[in-house]
């Protein structure tokens, strides 16, 4: 049992030693640590904040300005069938260059030929009629002229025979006296007598023969003018069978639809097989596109501002940046005004011209019409990158001379290019951030370097 007392006795000693060794150990520990701070040298400044920068630059810029533009052909045809019948077949490839003249649809010809050759029989039957009247007509002419020469016969006999009655007239008169006194015999006078009888009916049936003449002649004639009438008839009827001939071959020719122009082809609206007729719309449409009309519209103000300046219009040259952003490469020029300004918009649509030789631009595209309207005369210019906006008034960050921000308010005028135009609040030479806006603040010292161009 004393022996038990003992050995706990040990093990409390022992424990308080373990203990207080701890306790040694944690203060030793913490005294190092605390050397080792004192010892630890002071944490360095943090560096300035790195800017891009460039010096705000003065000299001569020319202004442009903008307008949204359109693509149209300088000539879009619509095709369109001018005859009723079956499309037989299409011959071009939609979207696709074609000559003026190319075949693009064929309608089925056979009921047009038909027509033509109907006509032409109609041609032939007609000819017929007039060869047979102006045969005709050459027939009453010769029994006309002889009526005319019977007529004149007859006349003669009338004249001969009035001729003939006067002398038996006279012989009549001279015997009679010489009857009463006996110096001829009652038989010469009787005689007399009866031979002017004779003449007289003699003239009565050559007067007759006359009248039966003209009543001959009057028929010939009659029968000259009917017979140039059946000529005037058969040239009327041929006439009007050629006419139907020139409108069947017409009609025919309609059949081969083609292009009425050079220039890039649409889709077609009709398939093969599909009937068409006058009334069923445009079946494609061919665009001239090289040139390519670009239209654009300037607000009245712009149009009045550039038209009181002599020849600013018809020597503006033109850029054309397309929908991806790229600028067009070739250059284009004014082409005109339209007549009348938008009541509704108050702007005034114009029209430039562009190149187009490898029918790059399409009817129908977007872009932005660029031009240079003007030349500012030692303008101040700074990025835009380096302008910042807040509730309407425009900022840029100077670098003073020790390095320190300066958040200037600016009043800003047109663009150029990338670049803007400064109406006031810089001066020239003076370093401005163009990379890192966003970091700046006022006052805050910034470690500058050149600006490099993305």
């Amino acid at each position: 049992m004393s022996r038990l007392k003992g050995l706990q006795s040990v093990l409390a000693k022992h424990k308080i030693l373990t203990s207080a060794l701890a306790i040694v150990a944690i203060f030793v520990v913490a005294a190092l640590l605390g050397f080792a701070r004192s010892n630890k040298p002071a944490a360095a400044a943090p560096r300035p904040l790195e800017v891009e920068v460039v010096s705000v630059e003065q000299t001569n810029v020319p202004i442009y300005k903008e307008w949204i533009g359109t693509t149209d052909g300088m000539v879009n045809a619509e095709i369109k069938a001018q005859v009723t019948g079956y499309l037989l077949r299409q011959d071009f490839k939609e979207g696709s260059f074609v000559r003026k003249g190319q075949l693009l649809f064929e309608i089925d010809p056979r009921p047009f030929q038909a027509a033509v050759d109907q006509a032409n029989g109609q041609v032939a039957q007609f000819q017929g009629q007039l060869e047979q009247a102006t045969s005709q007509v050459a027939q009453a002419e010769a029994q006309l002229s002889q009526a005319n020469s019977q007529l004149s016969q007859a006349q003669a006999q009338v004249a001969q025979a009035e001729a003939n009655q006067v002398k038996t007239q006279l012989d009549v008169d001279k015997y009679r006296p010489l009857a009463e006194q006996k110096a001829v015999t009652q038989q010469e006078y009787d005689n007399a007598t009866q031979a002017n009888v004779v003449s007289k009916a003699q003239v009565e049936a050559a007067k007759a023969g006359v009248e039966a003449a003209r009543a001959q002649l009057a028929h010939a004639k009659a029968q000259v003018g009917t017979a140039k009438a059946g000529i005037s008839t058969a040239r009327g009827q041929l006439d009007n069978a050629k006419a139907t001939v020139n409108t069947a071959v017409l009609n025919l020719g309609f059949t081969r639809i083609t292009a009425p122009i050079d220039g890039i082809v649409g889709i077609a609206t009709a398939q093969v097989g599909n009937l068409v007729n006058t009334t069923s719309g445009p079946l494609t449409t061919v665009s001239t596109v090289d040139p390519i009309k670009v239209y654009f519209t300037l607000s009245e103000q712009e149009y009045l501002g550039y038209t009181r300046q002599s020849g600013v219009l018809d020597h503006l040259e033109l850029e054309l940046i397309l929908a991806d952003g790229t600028t067009y490469p070739e250059k284009g020029k004014f082409y005109f005004a339209d007549r009348e300004v938008d009541p509704k918009t108050g702007a005034i649509r114009m029209a430039g011209v562009f190149p187009n030789a490898g029918n790059l631009l399409r009817p129908g595209q977007y872009g932005r019409v660029r031009a240079v309207t003007s030349v500012k005369e030692e303008a101040l210019l700074v990025p835009q990158r380096a302008v910042t906006e807040l509730q309407g008034i425009y900022q840029v960050a100077v670098v003073e001379p020790n390095n320190q921000i300066n958040i200037r308010a600016v009043k800003l005028g047109e663009k150029s290019g990338s670049l803007w135009v400064v109406e006031d609040g810089l001066k020239p030479g003076e370093s401005i951030v163009a990379e890192g806006t966003l970091k700046v603040r006022p006052g805050m010292t910034v470690s500058p370097k050149p600006y490099v161009t993305k």
